[in-house]
This record gives C-alpha cells, structure tokens and sequence, in this order.
C-alpha cells in the first residue's frame, strides 16, 4: 500500500515537472518569435522643432559632437498640467546656473509622446519665452510609451550630459547636482561612459506604510524580478532622473527595445551587459498626483517585460547593437 502510494507520487512529481519543463519552453519559443525591432525611422514632423518664431530647424543627432553641456530630456504624455510646475523649477535652477557660470550651457528637449490634450502648445510656450537654443519641442506622430519618448529626445540632444526628468516634477530638479557628484565619482568610465541614477530607495520603509498589502506584495515582487532576471545591485530601477554621459547614452539607447515602462531595467540590463559604471544616489521624491500608471496591471506587464527581456537576450532573438545613425 505505501509502496504504491510513493510510486503515484513519484509519478505526480515527474507529471509536474514534465509540464513545468513544457510551459517554460513555451514561454520561451513565444517570447523568442515575438521579439519585435524597435523602428527608429522619425516621421517628417519628428525631424524638426520649431523656433520661437515658427521657423522650422532640424534636430541633430545624439552622433555629432556635443555642443551643450547638458541636455535635459523630457518625457510628457497628456502633461499640460503638471508640466508647467516642472518647468519652472527646473528653468529657474538653469538659468540661475548659467548666470552663475556663463561657460555652463543647456538644452531641453520636451518630447510629447502623441498627447491628446495641449502638452506640445504649452511646451512651445517655453521655446517663446526663452528661445529654441534653450527649450526645444519634439512632438512625436504616435505614441510610443515613456522608453520611445526619452529614447527620440535622447537622440536629439546636443549634451556632454544627457539628463531625463520625469514631467511630473516628482524629483527635486536641484538634486541633479547630487546625480552629476555620483557621475563624476565613478572610475574608471571606460570609453568614457558611466550612468548616474537618482533613488527613492531611502523612502521605501515610509512608501510601505503609505501603500495597501497589494501594492506592497506587487513593489517587492518587481524588485525580486528586477534582480533575479535582469539587473543586480541597483535597489531603485525606475526613479525618472537619470544621468548619462553622451558616450554612455550612445551605446545604451542603441541597444533599446522596451519603449513602455520596463525600458529602464533593459537600459540598465544593457549598461551592465557593457560593463558600464552605475552610480545609484539618494534624490528628493514626492509622489505627484496624475500618474499614467494603472496600478496593478501596469505592474503586470512590468513583470512581463521583465521576463522577456532576460529571455529575448539570452535565446538571441534581441543583441546587443552597435550604434547607428538613423533617418
């Protein structure tokens, strides 16, 4: 009798591991054949931005030589809102910031990411006010997500530095004097790349209190996920303020599939894969009322990502590119 019990066990547990073997395959061959290539032709419109007085002017391209020692990128969707309060501050710190310093130069780049409201009238507003040497408008045809977003203005930018900070505000601009320390700090930067990542890190335990068991149970897996698919030793991936230099932004963006919230973990995935020096320092947050994230399915498709990713590189279906100038 116990005899026979242990062999249906047996049996039970090779059935289960059988079937588990089946669907990680499956998973895999679905993530391998639907491994799409991002398509970084620029639409007419996408090629241009507009003076102050509606003249149209192309923009460079992340291959020419820096002009700028910084470029500040900015991803908006829907933004006409929050965006102005963002702006503010961070055109008050950069003027303060040249006048200060006059060899400090700077560009942002507002890219609106196929909004449906007024985001590209209110970001040409600050082109008006201060000249299209200094805020620059990229409106994309169709919306990309937030990775398709930064990725087009990165590629637009001028910089020695390329900074991208979320619309929202949500990280005090200022602090990009504590990213720029943690950049400056890492060495050696091979072929002179090197990442410096802003982290809400700090305010996890406060966060947590904040938070319902879901999000919480939901914001630990992430971060399993994050480490034991992709990217080890970075506690806070998705904190919208991050700095890299022109050489590092090169290489990473070049590499860039992920154009909806996970392109952050592949940037990094990537800047590791390369052996990219990466700074994690400790910034300002306070969460900003209009988020686009949907909570508990946006967190899914987080997960998701995560997975194919790590799959897609390791079956080849995705590589590791070599940069190339595109139309």
């Amino acid at each position: 009798m116990e005899l026979g019990l242990g062999l249906g066990l047996c049996q039970l547990l090779q059935a289960a591991a059988a079937l588990a073997l089946l669907l990680l395959l499956l998973v895999i061959i679905f993530a391998h054949a639907t491994a799409g290539m991002v398509d970084q032709t620029r639409a007419e419109q996408e090629k241009h931005f507009l003076t102050a007085s509606g003249n149209k002017e192309p923009f460079p391209s992340l291959f020419d030589p820096h002009s700028r020692e910084l470029s500040v990128v900015v991803p908006s969707y829907n933004e006409e809102s929050r965006l102005p309060v963002m702006m503010e501050e961070a055109m008050e710190y950069l003027e303060k910031r040249q006048k200060k310093n006059p060899s400090f130069t700077y560009e942002v780049i507002i890219v609106d990411d196929g909004s449906k409201d007024r985001t590209t009238e209110v970001a040409l507003g600050y082109t008006k006010k201060y000249g299209a040497d200094k805020v620059r408008v990229l409106t994309l045809k169709k919306n990309r997500g937030k990775g398709g977003a930064v990725r087009m203005g990165t590629l637009s930018s001028r910089g020695r530095l390329i900074l991208m900070a979320d619309a929202d505000g949500a990280t005090k601009f200022g602090d990009i004097e504590k990213v720029e320390a943690g950049l400056e700090n890492l060495s050696p930067k091979p072929e002179n790349m090197a990442i410096s990542c802003g982290s809400r890190a700090h305010l996890e335990k406060e966060s947590v209190a904040q938070r319902s068991l879901l999000r919480t149970i939901l914001m630990y897996g992430f971060h399993f996920l994050v480490w034991f698919f992709c990217v080890k030793g970075i506690k806070d991936t998705q904190c919208g303020f991050k700095l890299f230099t022109r050489e590092a932004a090169l290489r990473t963006f070049s590499s860039l599939h992920v154009e909806r919230w996970a392109f952050d973990v592949e940037l990094l995935y990537v800047a590791q894969c390369l052996k990219i020096p990466i700074a994690e320092v400790a910034v300002n947050w306070t969460e900003i009322e209009g988020s686009k994230l949907v909570p508990f399915w946006s967190w899914l498709q987080m997960g998701r990502d995560l997975v194919f990713i790590r799959l897609r590189y390791i079956t080849g279906a995705w590589r590791l590119e070599s940069p190339r100038k595109t139309q």
